[in-house]
């Protein structure tokens, strides 16, 4: 049985999705402007990407049109699984350097575990001892801890941002984000049915007039902010800059989700947001970026007052995070190592900050000098989504700014990783490629 016109488009349109011709976040073509290409009809191209976003291939959103549904995810969370592959993608530590610590750590551990109850079901919020230690760890960083019982374990920052979301907005909400933001926020509040604001940002983050303004018209249930080491701009953020959010969000009474996983490659303590509205915050921290992603350790200080209703929902979703991997977590934070760890990581990331600041120089940074990412400002002859197009042909894995927007209005930029690729020597290749490609026309 031939297929119907419709069907043949969208298949066409998706061997130009595999050859990169449109890359994941990248916009289509509207569809008068295809269908005049291929001198067809508005509603048949319409069917067709109907029939893709069945299909899960693109996503459509009214009044902004139809991009390609982000492979990203699952397509650059694999460093280097391809040894021909240099992954400036994906964000985690340079796993490399304190791999065999952390397997001493894990070995010694697990062979002197004599504690009965990490081996049933524990009391709803976690151990007190593992919660204590998680209190410890945000206290090293900034955050004014209270009592450490209103910390509560989750299955990581991701566990715990969605939990906060979840319980504290409803469907159709607004939720205010920095107006680039990273895809795990954006992927929670669409597939929580959450809109999205896009509050626009300076080299510190999120601007507070801003946020003002959109809640005056907007009434937004919450904000999320990344203050240290913003992921993808790396903006981070003065103690005049949170304590001018914190009043907006006082003033506001609306709530606040600060995400500050990267809070240990500030260059200096700096205090966090939520000290300043303790009863209006939810402080996410977690291991995943400075010691192991695969720990899955999140750790989440809640108001008092929210405190029972946080854990009922965690309990009722996840249950309970594994009291196993919280008790390596403890001994490690217990014992100094993780913060010792989190310093080498730190180190590493700074020189890889200089060796990128030498390698491109000629180009347009945005970053710290600590960051585990920087954010490139494309010259202009190079369009973002074509740019990592031609990056990947070259076996370079990089992110668009298209991943990261939150508007529709992509910033022509692209963040690259310095920490994935472990290799020092394959690193400094990759940047030189990446030198080589920058200097070419468009292809």
């Amino acid at each position: 049985m031939s297929k119907h016109k419709y069907e043949l488009i969208a298949d066409q349109l998706c061997s130009l999705i595999d050859s990169g011709k449109y890359p994941p976040g990248s916009k289509l073509p509207a569809h008068r402007e295809l269908a005049k290409e291929l001198k067809t009809t508005a509603v048949t191209v319409a069917k067709a990407y109907q029939l893709m976003v069945e299909q899960g291939t693109i996503e459509s959103f009214v009044g902004r049109g139809s991009y390609v549904a982000s492979g990203y995810l699952k397509s650059v969370i694999r460093a280097q699984q391809d040894a021909d592959e240099l992954n400036f993608s994906i964000l985690q530590p340079c796993l490399q350097q304190n791999m065999l610590a952390l397997q001493q750590q894990f070995a010694e551990k697990f062979s002197t575990i004599n504690k009965p109850q990490l081996f049933g079901y524990s009391e709803n919020s976690g151990l007190l001892e593992h919660r204590r230690a998680g209190a410890k760890w945000c206290a090293q960083y900034g955050l004014e801890v209270g009592n450490p019982e209103q910390t509560i374990l989750t299955n990581g920052a991701q566990n715990a941002l969605a939990s906060v979301i979840a319980l504290y907005t409803k469907p159709g909400d607004f939720i205010a984000l920095e107006a680039q933001t990273y895809p795990g926020i954006l992927a929670i509040c669409k597939y929580l049915g959450r809109k999205v604001l896009a509050i626009p940002m300076d080299e510190q983050g999120m601007l507070p007039e801003a946020l003002q303004q959109h809640c005056n018209i907007c009434k937004p249930s919450m904000v999320i902010v990344v203050p240290s080491q913003q992921n993808p701009t790396g903006a981070t953020m003065g103690l005049l800059r949170r304590e001018a959010l914190a009043k907006v969000i006082e003033e506001q009474d609306i709530w606040l989700v600060e995400d500050e996983i990267y809070a240990f490659l500030n260059t200096e303590k700096t205090p966090a947001i939520s000290n300043f509205v303790a009863d209006k915050s939810f402080y996410i921290s977690s291991l995943s970026k400075a010691i192991s992603p695969g720990m899955r350790c999140g750790y989440l200080r809640v108001p008092q007052s929210e405190y029972s209703s946080l854990v009922d929902y965690i309990r009722a979703t996840l249950w309970l995070p594994s009291p196993f991997m919280f008790e390596i977590a403890s001994a490690m934070i217990d014992s100094g190592n993780a913060y010792r760890w989190a310093r080498q990581q730190k180190l590493i990331a700074a020189h890889r900050q200089q060796l990128v600041s030498c390698y491109l120089a000629d180009y347009q940074l945005q970053r710290q000098p600590s960051s585990y990412s920087c954010w490139l400002q494309l010259p202009d002859h190079w369009q973002a989504d074509s740019f990592c197009a031609s990056a990947k042909k070259r076996g370079l894995l990089i992110s668009s700014a298209s991943y990261f927007s939150c508007s529709g209005q992509t910033a022509n930029a692209v963040r690259l990783s310095v920490m994935a690729i472990a290799d020092e020597g394959l690193f400094i290749r990759g940047l030189q490629q990446l030198s080589e490609l920058l200097a070419l026309q468009s292809l």
